[in-house]
């Protein structure tokens, strides 16, 4: 037996060959029946088609125990009579097409049928003792009818077009299976073959493996010229302790550039690697790339939590989003059925509220359970991606308030705001010329710009060369003369593009003949007080000097100063056009309302007090003649006895002391 196992190699691809002691020369095959060889006939039997097999005694004494007939031309198995006592047989290079006529050989242990026909493995149930079955380069399809050959040592089925490794779990004592030049497509079923040291799996198609993790034993595994692509179909064999020699040369795996370092890191106990034996420096250069590699990993799936993480806090921002326009919108539809009924307000506005669950529970499952999970600080998102500061949600304006590095905010160049209402970003705006300085690309997307007014806010910033509207959530857009206004407005920012389109000189030229009235009209109607108290000191001291000159003749001023004051004219007239939020005017009209409040109520007082005041005069005029009557009376009987007023007033003045 380990003149046959060796013969077995890495590379079994081909059959295993008998040891030449034990060939015998034959000069006969089974084209006819009276044909005899040297040692050996072939003679007819009772049935036809089954020739008898017949050996002189000298054989059967010299080679007693194995018997060689291939390269016979043999279509079928000769009837073998009298040869019970056999170990070895060799039918090799024939024509054989089925398994049979050997049943009675009950002691064989050796049986080679090479190079053959066979499309079925067959008639062996007998054999109880085969150790070695060689059915390789026949027309077999299917591993089956080997649960009695529980003692195989090794199975050789290379080359046949088997696509599916089956039927073999029973087999505990397999030393050697070989499946190369098949047609497997993947390795699995493997289970049970626990003494299994060696498996041959060339020129297959396979493209993953599966359960050899589970055989204790194996040393050996061969899967070269397959289709194997990536180290996670094959990621099972990181779990063997026993696998010594493995190959994967001639799969795609084996053209990448990780495929060595790889296979080396998660495969620490190989010995050999595509039959070149491993050195300590190549397992220690895989050592430090598959570091490498597990730090790019672990970065890559860090960026990956924080992608979609940020995906979905700004599902989550346009959630509330939504949520508050659908509030905006009842609350404005409620206010009109205040206006004909209060009562009915109330009942519609508790509608509104109850009916926020249920769109909720209509988002998309998986999306309502992500966001679930997230913290309530995940309703708004800053990011800062390379040279753009994006801001989701309201909370997001609370940034600006942060102690930004200078390297940072100098580096950010467009601002982009998302799901935030235009007014709360006008609060912010001095903040952001502050922290970042070179701010030149403003983007609003879902902010509610809704009036060409609102774009007057922006004039308080440093610089503006690109503005970015996105039509979503902004009906301004859908005005036809939106982007004359901006560039009117916005004529000192000398404004390079909006919405990704250049500006022209024919473009400020229209929007100078489309507004400049309306910037004059709204200076000129305007109070001077009021028209001081809204513009800026820089501004208050231009339009100071603009009175100041006022008055002079044509004459004393130069040409230079006459154009000098236009400029200065027309950005002071452009400066009255301002823009005041919901929430100021708000809060302007309810200290308006308490001041009229309170000078009522002090009109009041003072009228009451005034009444008063009058009511006790005309009550004193009515009263006072007779008052003065009794005060000469009194006085006059005072000073009628002189000698006794003196007495009583030197008494008033001792008691008093």
């Amino acid at each position: 037996m380990k003149t046959t196992m060796s013969s077995l190699s890495a590379f079994g691809d081909s059959s295993i060959q008998t040891p030449s002691k034990s060939r015998i020369r034959l000069g006969c095959h089974s084209a006819g029946p009276n044909v005899s060889g040297d040692h050996i006939n072939l003679v007819s039997s009772s049935m036809p088609s089954f020739p008898i097999l017949q050996r002189s005694s000298e054989e059967k004494i010299l080679y007693s125990d194995r018997l060689t007939l291939e390269r016979q031309k043999l279509t079928v198995c000769p009837i073998i009579d009298g040869e019970e006592h056999l170990r070895l047989l060799n039918f090799q290079h024939n024509f054989i097409t089925r398994i049979q006529n050997i049943s009675n050989l009950q002691r064989l242990i050796f049986l080679d049928l090479y190079d053959n026909q066979i499309e079925e493995i067959s008639g062996l149930s007998t054999l109880r003792s085969l150790r070695v079955l060689l059915l390789g380069k026949n027309r077999i399809k299917k591993i089956s009818n080997l649960e009695n050959l529980k003692s195989l040592d090794v199975l050789d089925l290379h080359g046949n077009q088997i696509t599916k490794i089956e039927n073999v779990n029973h087999l505990c004592d397999l030393r050697v299976l070989n499946l190369a030049r098949n047609l497997l497509s993947h390795v699995d079923n493997l289970n049970g073959l626990d003494s299994l040291t060696e498996l041959n799996l060339r020129h297959n198609q396979i493209t993953f493996v599966r359960d050899v993790d589970n055989l204790p034993c194996l040393q050996r595994l061969f899967l070269s010229f397959n289709s194997i692509s990536t180290f996670e179909s094959v990621c099972c064999l990181a779990d063997s302790t026993s696998l010594s020699d493995i190959t994967f040369d001639g799969n795609p795996i084996a053209q990448e550039s990780w495929y060595k370092h790889t296979i080396l890191q998660n495969m620490m106990q190989l010995r050999q690697l595509d039959m070149k034996r491993i050195t300590e420096e190549e397992r220690r250069m895989a050592s430090v790339v598959a570091k490498k590699e597990e730090e790019k990993k672990r970065e890559s799936h860090k960026q990956s939590l924080l992608k979609e993480k940020k995906r979905l806090t700004i599902n989550n921002v346009a959630r509330k989003w939504d949520l508050q326009q659908h509030r905006i919108t009842n609350i404005a539809t409620n206010q009109d059925i205040k206006d004909s009924d209060s009562q009915d307000h109330c009942q519609n506005d508790g509608s509104t509220i109850s009916a926020f669950p249920e769109e909720t529970g209509s988002l998309d499952s998986g999306l309502t359970s992500a966001l679930q999970g997230l913290s309530v600080t995940d309703t708004h998102l800053v990011e800062v991606d390379g040279d753009t500061l994006s801001l989701y949600g309201s909370g997001a304006l609370e940034c600006l308030d942060r102690n930004w590095s200078v390297q940072t905010a100098g580096m950010v160049t467009t601002v982009s705001f998302t799901f935030i209402e235009f007014d709360e970003i006008v609060q912010v705006l001095p903040k952001l010329k502050i922290k970042f300085p070179n701010s030149l690309h403003l983007k609003f997307k879902e902010t509610n710009l809704v009036m060409l007014q609102q774009f007057n806010a922006l004039a308080q910033l440093r610089r503006v060369d690109q503005l970015t509207i996105d039509p979503q959530g902004n009906p301004v857009v859908n005005f036809t003369l939106w982007k004359y206004y901006v560039l009117f407005r916005l004529s000192h920012f000398n404004m390079q593009k909006i919405n990704g389109t250049e500006v022209t000189q024919n473009d400020m030229i229209m929007a100078e003949r489309l507004f400049g009235i309306l910037a004059h009209v709204a200076s000129s109607e305007l109070p001077q007080y009021h028209l001081i108290s809204i513009l800026g000191d820089a501004r208050k001291k231009q339009f100071r000097y603009l009175l100041e000159t006022k008055g002079k003749k044509p004459g004393i001023v130069n040409e230079e100063n006459n154009d000098s004051k236009r400029l200065v004219g027309e950005s002071t007239n452009r400066a009255t056009l301002n823009y005041t939020t919901r929430d100021f005017y708000n809060e302007k009209l309810e200290e308006i309302k308490e001041k009229k409040k309170f000078c009522k109520m002090y009109i009041e007082d003072l009228v009451k007090e005034a009444t008063e005041i009058n009511m006790k005069n005309e009550a004193l005029q009515k009263l006072w003649p007779q008052m003065f009557i009794e005060l000469v009376r009194d006085a006059v009987m005072e000073i009628r006895n002189k000698n006794s007023y003196m007495k009583l007033c030197l008494q008033q003045i001792t008691d008093q002391k």
